[in-house]
């Protein structure tokens, strides 16, 4: 198995039938909702504004409403990037001053939903995760009947928490540009992109930067995580695997396995994978190598990751995720699927579980 991020993705269910279908066939099929991190206080000197926007791509989407406003991008605070071909329903902060602008924001594509007031402007993250509604037309005539199984073996196992391929860009040029940044020395005009020796143009923006970084982290973590479902250790707990209370909980090295498998099978925790950087909690043991040998083998010397500074200081991700409320309901269109998602999953894994159809990953559905 080779580091490739466009590679088709294992599945838990592959022994079982999907249902077919398409989505987003029109944007009313694909809702997506954002759960916020916290209710807006009431005071302070930020506008945090309840917007519906349909049929808009989320930067196209935060120009609009600069623009309308009459403020900079980065007066503007968002926790996520929402769906483009969809209507999405999400929380933006803006500075208190622009309250009688709050009427032109209204119209093609974007609505006003509801106002409060906040003491702090929004920033990348604060959220909880997206709640999801989505029709899938056009599902084979045998849908009803798989979907049972389908569920169950979600339930059972829970869901890897992969990264949608559209995370490394159009036939994975983000992916590569950040593999090329990853990989210089020094002060650089330009990155060569390796194995090819194609030199890149470097992005302006830190957020470019930190884009095409973040999807190396990514295509890494996948990597990792494909590793752990192949030698079927999803459901089962290594010595110094780091682990992470559920739902939001600290980080600790799985030290008597027992123990933690027991934990882990009453769904108390979970294990994390690595988003490798400069600051990432260290696995220890049987993981800890598992993990030096994804950096062995995509030919990434662990030294690289301090010399991006802060834009890759690493985490940890859950490997699993529980969809407790997915619920599955027969249309006259359809089926219409709801679930939630914690922030930072994607969609697109759940719905090819469900399907099995592979234009569902070629889909430009967003994470949030």
């Amino acid at each position: 198995m080779t580091l490739d991020p466009l590679a088709p993705l294992p599945l838990v269910t592959a022994d079982l039938a999907g249902i077919g279908g398409v989505i987003k066939k029109y944007p009313e099929d694909f809702e997506v909702e954002e759960i916020p991190a916290y209710a807006p206080s009431g005071q302070g000197d930020f506008l945090y504004l309840w917007l519906e926007k349909r049929a808009m791509g989320a930067h196209y989407f935060v120009k609009q409403l600069s623009r309308r406003l009459g403020i900079s991008l980065a007066d503007l605070g968002t926790a996520g990037l929402k769906d483009r071909a969809a209507v999405t329903r999400q929380m933006v902060s803006v500075p208190a001053r622009v309250h009688d602008r709050l009427g032109l924001i209204n119209g093609d594509g974007i609505r006003l939903l509801d106002v409060h007031r906040h003491s702090n402007k929004l920033r990348a993250g604060h959220l909880r995760g997206n709640r999801f509604r989505i029709l899938i037309r056009e599902p084979d005539a045998e849908a009803c009947q798989r979907l049972g199984p389908l569920q169950e073996r979600l339930r059972q196992i829970g869901l890897p928490n992969y990264y949608g391929p559209q995370r490394f860009g159009l036939e994975g040029e983000t992916f590569q540009l950040g593999m090329a940044l990853l990989c210089q020395r020094g002060s650089v005009k330009a990155a060569v992109e390796p194995g090819t020796g194609k030199e890149l143009p470097l992005p302006r923006s830190a957020f470019l930067r930190r884009l095409a970084l973040s999807a190396v982290q990514a295509a890494l973590y996948n990597y990792y995580l494909q590793r752990r479902q192949a030698d079927g250790l999803m459901v089962t707990i290594l010595s110094g695997d780091v682990m992470a209370k559920r739902p939001l909980g600290g980080l600790f090295l799985a030290r008597d396995r027992v123990l933690e498998q027991a934990r882990f099978t009453r769904r108390e925790i979970v294990h994390t994978g690595p988003i490798f950087g400069r600051k990432m909690f260290p696995a220890g043991e049987t993981a800890a190598a598992r993990e030096q040998e994804i950096l062995v083998t995509a030919g990434v010397e662990p030294s690289w990751f301090a010399n991006q500074g802060k834009l890759m200081n690493g985490t940890r991700r859950h490997n699993l995720i529980y969809i407790d409320d997915l619920r599955a309901d027969a249309t006259n269109d359809g089926i219409r699927i709801n679930f939630s998602l914690p922030a930072g999953s994607y969609a697109t894994i759940l719905l090819s579980e469900l399907m099995k159809t592979p234009a569902v990953l070629r889909n430009d559905i967003d994470t949030g």
